[in-house]
């Protein structure tokens, strides 16, 4: 492919990336208008996300498989295609039900979009550097939707979703625009990662790092607000976390470029920076202490991101987007089950803090699969 054609590939796969990650935040950054709409209670605007994530995981492993016998740009324009048709559906009225059959139909197109704009990446000839750089596109998407939607007050509880089929539409051109890229091996081969337990610690380190920096993500807004903070500046603080892996996810890539035999230490070292972040969180301090523990939570989870994606396609050559999609999956299982979780902490007289000192001891517990990781 020649160098044209590979940047045009890799720009499409981070404007995949980037498009489809806007919707796994949006929601839980509009809990409190989502609420009122619909008139349910917290911890249920948090089955919103659950059911993103429910086909969201669906849609990982099937897209990994589709994507290396048939090739990413068609898995990635059928996820753009699916997460506009979700959005729309949700713009339609302020039924919950509805709303639940919405993020369903949008699970399949982020779940699908994710591994599908990894694998353009790779495709494209992106090295570890080019990969952290995807890694920062897609917690750029998640990062701003935090910060954005919050501001979009005219918009009401329909900001979510309006933000979520305008970047779908968005990023369809530069997807349309791309060569399309072979895929990584012949369609009559059947391929399956399904069983090889090698992947499974750097799906540990994924779930502990992306997972439940996602789960964070979709609760800090609601947790600086009930310590008094506005709803706009508590939006900027808590789009840290995700955020400030925009900058970390591709200097991880750099830094294992230059120093792989680092990695696993490199990874270890954002865990411990990670877990830290996360009780500072907890301790529901002052607002400048909070500040400080999403941004030392987002620059920590970011890192490692580039490490266990390149190892998990090393280990698997002949299926490297089916891989990504079973590590991934991990996470997303973290995501789905912690979301809702993390909504009914804020119920009890800790104001969602336990949910926060709950994700900073499992950061720290996942050093043990850390150490038989195959980095």
């Amino acid at each position: 492919m020649e160098s044209g054609h590979q940047r045009a590939t890799v720009a499409a796969g981070i404007s995949l990336g980037f498009a489809t990650t806007w919707n796994v935040t949006s929601v839980g950054a509009a809990a409190d208008p989502l609420a009122e709409a619909y008139g349910v209670s917290l911890a249920a605007v948090g089955l919103l996300t659950t059911a993103l994530f429910v086909t969201h995981l669906a849609a990982q492993l099937p897209a990994g498989h589709l994507s290396d016998r048939f090739g990413a740009r068609r898995v990635g324009l059928g996820a753009l295609t699916a997460t506009a048709l979700g959005n729309g559906l949700a713009l339609l009225a302020d039924v919950f039900a509805l709303g639940i059959l919405a993020r369903l139909v949008t699970g399949l197109g982020t779940g699908s979009g994710f591994v599908a704009g990894l694998d353009l990446v790779r495709a494209g000839g992106g090295g570890p550097t080019t990969q952290g750089l995807y890694g920062g596109g897609t917690m750029a998407g998640g990062g701003l939707a935090i910060a954005v939607v919050p501001l979009l007050d005219g918009l009401g509880w329909r900001a979510p979703s309006w933000t979520g089929l305008v970047l779908a539409l968005a990023c369809s051109v530069p997807m349309l625009l791309a060569p399309d890229p072979p895929p990584s091996r012949a369609h009559d081969e059947r391929v399956t990662v399904v069983g090889d337990r090698r992947l499974l610690p750097l799906g540990a380190v994924q779930a502990a790092t992306f997972g439940l920096s996602v789960v964070a993500g979709n609760w800090v807004v609601t947790l600086l607000e009930r310590q008094g903070v506005d709803r706009a500046a508590a939006g900027l603080a808590g789009s840290l976390i995700l955020f400030a892996g925009v900058l970390t996810r591709p200097g991880g890539g750099l830094l294992v470029r230059r120093r792989p035999e680092r990695a696993r230490q490199i990874v270890a070292v954002c865990l411990v920076a990670a877990t830290l972040g996360a009780a500072l969180l907890a301790l529901a301090g002052p607002l400048g202490l909070s500040v400080l523990g999403s941004a030392v939570l987002g620059l920590a989870v970011g890192a490692p991101f580039a490490v266990v994606m390149g190892a998990a396609q090393r280990l698997r050559p002949d299926a490297p987007a089916a891989a990504i999609g079973l590590v991934n999956g991990v996470a997303v299982l973290t995501i789905l089950v912690g979301t809702p979780l993390a909504g009914l902490a804020f119920s009890l007289p800790s104001d969602g803090r336990l949910a926060f000192a709950a994700i900073a001891a499992l950061m720290g517990l996942a050093l043990v699969p850390l150490a038989r990781a195959p980095l």
